[in-house]
């Protein structure tokens, strides 16, 4: 899993890396600097200016509102009164007459035209048997013998004793509402006396409200349907185009949008005993027409304030932020010198693991070559036996190589520690050329030695200066094109440094590049290239008491020299 996840780990680390070190970074924190102070400063008279506008929308709301909401309440109240007193006039005729009483088409003509003298807004009244069957009836239209047992309000009737109905157009189809009342005798006898309302007489009681131009009000049911007609939403039966508001009994208000996409106040109240919601509807004023502006004057003092504070801000936020970069890219250079000392630990000890997993097969490879071997010079008449003796030898040899490629390996990992012992550069030198001798090879690169016989010792870390001689080779190897030249020198020409150096005909530098190499995350490797290997070699050989130097033509070729004491640095 670690290995699966280190290639993008990897690539996150240096994405943030390049985000932190990032020019771009540090503008962008100074403007926000800049801003948090803009807002610092607008943020009181932002604050003034946005309270007194909220108190001055407040007060106007409340003063539209409340007369709203009380027209409503007392619309409701006559809406409620109406209904109660025909829904009361319906049931005491129910009581007051018996079912046969009732059933007489001249008794029931009679009673419904008193009806009619004390409360207006009758159109028939109809006698129905439990069956839904119409008994008798009194009114304008040819509903006798006509059976309501499919009717919503019959089967509401038959539950709840009382109901009023919802506008419908029924059997007469025009626009009307039924009362309708079951009674019930000592006997257990039953029937239902229902009544029918003229809508006409909702819109009286809308037009009563005097309403002002541009306002609506109207009834609308559970459902969303209109039962009585809008100015502006559609007729009866219509489905209202917007959702009610929350309702309840009790008039309220509040601010909406409408479809139309304009600011209105509504104002609902639910009529008891009913499904009915009356409605009332203010368009919205424009509120910030009647806000006050800020003089000429104290806008120039202001607007000259804030630039002055910018000003003063940007000059001191540059200065920290230059403080801030440098910063932080010496933070990200330690960070990442810290994890790259890690990751050689991790690989080294990852070498260890393999060479030893590669040595035991290496080893029986090894001794049941070496038994063919024996077993062919004990039987010299053997067939072929030269042609076998060479492909033994050839095994043997290869066994040798991959022998030597583990050791170097081991080597490697044993260094990763810091330990100071007396080496010989020489040795490490061609001993870290090893692990890039088969590469060299696949592109035709000639490795050159040119190495000072009888070197002097030093005392120095085996593994940070193998680390500096592959850094070093890596960039030389990667510089030089295939069937390019690697120079390999080393002299004992000073009294208190031994030199090395490593120079290739690869592509060079410019004086610009050469200036910044050795800084953290330089690169000119673009993408592949995490700018930090220079920089390692760099802090490396200094740690160690030493010189690194480089001399470089662009298209011509880089010298690259490192100078490392022969004492020991102390401390």
């Amino acid at each position: 899993m670690k290995n699966i996840l280190a290639g993008p780990m990897d690539a996150i680390k240096a994405d943030l890396a390049t985000e932190i070190t990032s020019p771009d970074r540090y503008k962008l924190l100074q403007r926000k600097i800049v801003l948090l102070m803009a807002l610092v400063t607008l943020l009181p008279l932002l604050s003034l200016a946005a309270i007194n506008y909220y108190e001055h929308q407040s007060s106007m709301s409340a003063e539209i509102q409340a007369p709203l909401r009380a027209l409503v309440g007392k619309a409701k109240h006559s809406f409620e009164l109406f209904l109660a007193e025909r829904t009361s006039a319906v049931s005491f005729i129910a009581s007051a007459y018996s079912f046969e009483e009732l059933s007489n088409d001249a008794n029931l003509q009679r009673i419904f035209q008193v009806m009619r003298r004390e409360f207006t807004g009758f159109v028939d009244l109809g006698l129905i048997d439990t069956q839904g069957n119409q008994i008798s009836y009194a009114g304008p239209y040819d509903l006798a013998g006509r059976n309501y047992a499919e009717q919503a309000w019959f089967r509401q009737v038959q539950f709840k004793g009382a109901y009023v109905s919802d506008v419908f157009l029924g059997f007469r189809q025009f626009p009307h509402v039924v009362i309708a009342v079951r009674h019930t005798t000592e006997s257990g006898k039953s029937w239902i006396l229902r009544a029918t309302l003229d809508t006409m007489h909702f819109d009286r009681i809308i037009s009563a409200m005097g309403l002002e131009p541009g306002s609506d009000a109207f009834l609308v049911n559970r459902q969303g349907v209109l039962q009585t007609e809008s100015r502006q939403y559609g007729h009866v039966l219509d489905a209202l185009p917007f959702s009610l508001p929350p309702t309840n009994f009790e008039a309220n208000a509040l601010a909406i949008l409408d479809p139309q996409g304009r600011d209105i106040f509504l104002a609902s109240a639910f009529i008891a005993d009913t499904d009915f919601a009356l409605v009332a509807i203010k368009p919205k004023p424009t509120i910030l027409s009647t806000w006050y502006t800020v003089r000429a004057d104290l806008l120039f003092i202001f607007v000259t304030g804030v630039a002055v504070i910018f000003l003063a801000v940007y000059r001191l936020t540059s200065v920290l932020i230059k403080r801030l970069q440098e910063s932080d890219e010496q933070r990200m250079g330690a960070i990442h010198q810290m994890e790259h000392s890690q990751k050689l630990s991790s690989i080294g000890r990852l070498a260890a693991g393999v060479a030893h997993e590669i040595n035991n097969p290496i080893a029986i490879i090894n001794e049941k070559a070496g038994l063919m071997r024996d077993i062919l010079n004990m039987r010299p008449e053997f067939p072929d036996k030269e042609k076998f003796i060479k492909q033994i030898e050839a095994i043997l040899r290869s066994v040798d190589r991959c022998r030597g490629i583990t050791h170097r390996m081991l080597g490697f990992a044993k260094r990763m520690d810091v330990k100071i012992e007396v080496l010989d550069l020489n040795a490490v030198l061609l001993e870290t050329l090893g692990f890039l001798e088969r590469e060299a090879q696949y592109r035709n690169v000639e490795l050159r030695h040119n190495l000072a016989e009888n070197l002097q010792a030093i005392s120095t870390d085996h593994g940070q200066i193998q680390q500096v001689f592959l850094n070093i080779l890596n960039n030389a190897l990667a510089a030089v094109p295939d069937g390019g030249t690697i120079t390999l020198t080393s002299w004992d020409k000073d009294q208190n440094f031994v030199g090395i150096s490593v120079e290739d005909n690869g592509c060079g530098m410019s004086e610009e590049t050469c200036k910044h190499m050795f800084e953290p995350f330089f690169t000119t490797k673009k993408e592949k290239g995490t700018g930090l290997g220079m920089s390692i070699t760099y802090g490396i050989v200094k740690r160690l008491g030493g010189d690194i130097q480089v001399k470089s033509k662009l298209g011509e070729g880089t010298t690259i020299t490192i100078m490392l004491p022969k004492k020991p640095v102390e401390g």
